[in-house]
This record gives C-alpha cells, sequence and structure tokens, in this order.
C-alpha cells in the first residue's frame, strides 16, 4: 500500500512538472510574441517614418531581437526610442542610430566589416544579418565575453570577438570594405583610416570628446583620397585607451 502511494505521488509530481513546463513555455513564447511586435512597432514608427529607407537595414532590425541584448529587468524598454545601460558604464544606443549609422555604410551584402565597440553586441548583430563577415573589438573583457556568448546563442557565426583598444582597428583582417565606431574619439584614428579599402572603403564614426559636441562622420576612401561628410549631432560614450 506504501509502495502504491509513493508511485502515486511520483505520477503526480511527474505530471505537475510537466504542466508547469508546458506553462512557462506558452508565457515565454506569449511574451516574445509581444517583443516581435514591439519590434515591428519600433521598425515602422521610430525608422521608417524618419529616413530608414535600406530595405537590407529595415530587415535586419525586424530580425534581431534586441530585447536579448539588455538586462532582464529593462527588456520591456529595449524598443523603446532611447540608448539603455549595459554595464561598464556603456550604452545600447538608440534603435535609430543603430539603424542610421548601418545605412550609412551602404552595404551591398557579401562585406567584410570592422565594428569598434562591441557593447552589447547588438550592432554587431544588425550587421551579420547583412554582410558576410563582422569583426568586432571591444575594450571591456566582461562585455565582449558575454557578448560573444549571447552572439554565438543566438546562432551568428560569422561573427569575430577581440579584446583590445579599439584605436588601433583590427589589422590582421584588413583591409575591410566598411568600419563603423560605436564610440567617440576626439579625432578619427589614423589607424582605421588606413585598414579600410583604398577604392571604396568607408567609416561612419562619432567624432568629438566627452566635453564636446559630437558629429557623425561619413568618411569616404576614393582612389586614396579621403572625404569627409558630417551628418547630425550625436552622443556617444567616449573612445578610452590610446585615444583618451
Amino acid at each position: 500500500m506504501f509502495a502504491m502511494r509513493k508511485s502515486l505521488v511520483f505520477i503526480l509530481i511527474v505530471f505537475l512538472i510537466f504542466f508547469l513546463t508546458i506553462f512557462a513555455q506558452e508565457q515565454e513564447e506569449d511574451r516574445e510574441a509581444i517583443f516581435a511586435q514591439k519590434r515591428q512597432s519600433m521598425v515602422v514608427n521610430q525608422l521608417q517614418n524618419r529616413d530608414i529607407i535600406d530595405s537590407k537595414v529595415l530587415q535586419a532590425m525586424l530580425t534581431v531581437p534586441r530585447h536579448q541584448f539588455v538586462d532582464e529587468r529593462i527588456k520591456e524598454s529595449a524598443y523603446n526610442d532611447y540608448p539603455l545601460a549595459i554595464g561598464e558604464g556603456q550604452t545600447i544606443s538608440q534603435p535609430y542610430i543603430v539603424a542610421l549609422m548601418t545605412q550609412l555604410l551602404e552595404l551591398k551584402g557579401g562585406e567584410r566589416v570592422l565594428e569598434i565597440g562591441t557593447g552589447s553586441g547588438y550592432q554587431a548583430a544588425v550587421l551579420a544579418e547583412i554582410v558576410e563577415e563582422v569583426y568586432t573589438v571591444e575594450i571591456y573583457e566582461s562585455l565582449s565575453k558575454k557578448s560573444e556568448k549571447l552572439i554565438k546563442d543566438l546562432g551568428y557565426r560569422n561573427i569575430h570577438f577581440k579584446i583590445g583598444d579599439g584605436y588601433y582597428g583590427w589589422e590582421e583582417y584588413a583591409p575591410y570594405d566598411a568600419i563603423i565606431v560605436t564610440c567617440a574619439p576626439d579625432y578619427i584614428p589614423p589607424q582605421l583610416l588606413q585598414q579600410i579599402r583604398d577604392d571604396g572603403g568607408r567609416i561612419v564614426i562619432p567624432v568629438g570628446g566627452i566635453w564636446m559636441a559630437q558629429t557623425l562622420m561619413k568618411i569616404e576612401k576614393i582612389r586614396g583620397e579621403v572625404k569627409s561628410t558630417g551628418i547630425i549631432g550625436v552622443r556617444f560614450v567616449p573612445m578610452i585607451g590610446h585615444s583618451r
């Protein structure tokens, strides 16, 4: 009799665990559906209703689950129209700025891109949806390792990570078709200029110190000649390392 009761209790526990697991899965699926709706709204209201017209950029922003790149306590704010803290005094940029900088790179799909400032890994994931290979450099070891694990868990295999001073770029894999910089130096690092293609290479970078006005710049190298264009005023965390 005791053995029968014990078996019944065991069966009840198994069924309870099973139903709780199913319930948790359904709750998570519902939550993901809500995030997908927020992502759609972000693309329409924050990007398309402004000046983001590149279909590849819009699709990448619609695909990458931005809420996975922020802490649990602020996931509900992931798709709002402002940057969010990610630790180490760094931020994940406002969705519009991510989309604008990506659009300014004029990516076609087969490029090799260098990112300076991995941060949360979100910008790298957006790039990886469009281009062939992404190389990303982060000076904070904790952020780089956290981002690398998340990126791999999400299934990206074309993003390569390095811990180091982004001022020097990543010379080993140069030249790059494009470089994107997500922190602001006082001036354009000469090493980055050397690491883009001589004909058609481009850099999108915020320039200006922490106490100075910052301008998002687009740098193009055409037949070895450098052309600079100011885009808009921005506010980024400063580049640290050699540039400081």
